[in-house]
């Protein structure tokens, strides 16, 4: 006799600021959605709130998990009063033995001693946006003043870690940046202790006539400014170029793979294991063959099928409308925004040797044209040819490893019986015009596991 049914299974950044926040970060796309809403308060309702909670638990009864996710704008405006009324609705509201897990992206320069031990007395998984050493940090992510903000930061993160909040870095890969991947990641990981590092492509698509507005940044301090929207086929100055983006993930490989796997959690990572294990469905949507999944929903209640794609277009409706949260989830609408990913992926990409690990990026940045002339390629297909074939051959090892029912943190002896043969005074393997004893081959870092 069959059992019940799989739950739903989809994720939802909720927005309780909109795209308020205190900081003035020049990349930040999502700060002019604030033009969506004029003379909005930018304050998620409580009716707003219990409604988004409430259809959020409906919907995944059975789950093992339930993520709550607040992102932003930045969402710790709200005060820790508004993330204790969460947890009091989510009490009142999960099904028994129902699991909530609730996260909260922030520049953590609002976090004091009052929210951080709110945060791990219930559990909350605390992102913090942090773009490596000082000077990349500040080079964009500034407050509305265009000053600094690498101190106040960090501040916050050091309470965080003082009331012991489960907590992972987010960084960006930017002009600033993105010449510097080893640096960063050890950055990261050293001298912050990050064990779990999302690391996200900064590519700010526009038209031409709009490249001089975009290029002043999306933030208050840039005056009169467009929506962001996806649509352009140039990019603005502070965007990575598809091969520094190749070159930075290549970067960070070769050092996670020798010292931090097991310990180090890196979820483009996770998500190229998986895909070479032939999950292709398994991890971030942005290599998934089909999205969707992952939606966004505004301060008002209203819900978009992505957080690319906060527009009028891909307004799916709102939660005061009648449809529940479900129903736009998978209404004909979202499904089709959802297969389109697939639908669209020009040959070039249908015929590409590592396909099956990128599955043609995410659509908000196909905007290149193939070799052969067809529209709908994605601008960082060279990074992510360079990336995926060159961890080709470690990934089959830890995927075999793991077939085989043994540890992939095994590929570190993998690594070191290939480095104990490697001539110290030869290139890298990274690329990086340094010898590999003053690159990748400096010895693990102290306290790292054997």
């Amino acid at each position: 006799m069959a059992g019940p049914p799989a739950p739903r299974a989809f994720h939802v950044m909720s927005k309780p600021t909109g795209a308020i926040c205190n900081l003035d970060c020049d990349y930040c796309f999502f700060l002019s959605k604030e033009s969506l809403y004029p003379g909005s308060s930018f304050r998620m309702a409580d009716d707003v709130l219990r409604a988004y909670v409430a259809q959020l638990l409906a919907a995944h009864r059975g789950a093992d998990e339930v993520v709550v996710a607040f992102q932003g704008g930045e969402p710790t405006l709200m005060g820790t009063g508004f993330f204790r009324r969460v947890v009091e609705l989510e009490r009142q509201l999960a099904a028994p033995g129902q699991r909530v897990l609730n996260t909260v992206q922030t520049n953590a320069t609002l976090v004091d001693d009052e929210m951080a031990a709110f945060f791990a007395e219930n559990g909350f998984l605390v992102g913090v946006s942090i773009d490596g050493p000082r000077e990349m940090h500040d080079a964009y992510r500034v407050d509305k003043g265009g000053k600094p903000t690498y101190d106040r930061v960090v501040q916050g993160l050091r309470t965080l870690q003082r009331h012991r909040v489960d907590w992972n870095a987010l960084t960006t890969i930017n002009a600033a940046n993105a010449d510097h991947g080893l640096e960063v990641y050890r950055f990261l990981r050293d001298e912050l202790g990050a064990q779990y590092i999302q690391l996200i492509p900064i590519v700010e698509r526009v038209t031409p006539e709009l490249l001089p507005l975009a290029e002043a940044g999306w933030g208050a301090r840039a005056g009169e400014r467009p929506l962001y929207q996806q649509s352009g086929d140039v990019v603005t100055s502070r965007s990575v170029g598809a091969e520094q983006y190749g070159q930075f993930l290549v970067e960070v490989f070769e050092e996670w793979a020798r010292r931090d796997v097991g310990d180090v959690f890196v979820p483009f990572f996770d998500t190229a294991l998986a895909h070479w294990l032939g999950m292709h469905q398994a991890g971030a949507c942005v290599h998934a063959q089909v999205c969707g999944e992952a939606l966004a929903l505004e301060h008002n209640g209203d819900l978009y099928s992505c957080d690319h794609y906060v527009e009028p277009a891909h307004r799916l409706g709102n939660l005061a409308e009648g449809r529940t949260l479900l129903e736009m989830v998978d209404s004909p609408q979202q499904k089709a925004f959802g297969r389109a990913k697939l639908d669209t992926l020009p040959q070039y990409c249908r015929a590409c040797d590592v396909r099956f690990a990128c599955n043609g990026g995410c659509p908000k940045d196909r905007f290149l044209t193939t070799p052969d002339g067809e529209p709908g390629l994605h601008y960082l297909c060279a990074g992510y040819q360079r990336f995926f074939r060159h961890v080709d051959q470690p990934m089959q090892v830890m995927a075999g490893l793991l077939r085989n029912g043994r540890d992939a943190t095994g590929l570190r002896r993998w690594f070191a019986s290939r480095d104990a043969a490697r001539d110290e005074g030869a290139a890298c393997p990274c690329g990086r015009p340094a010898p590999f004893a003053r690159c990748h081959g400096g010895g693990p870092r102290p306290g790292a596991a054997p």
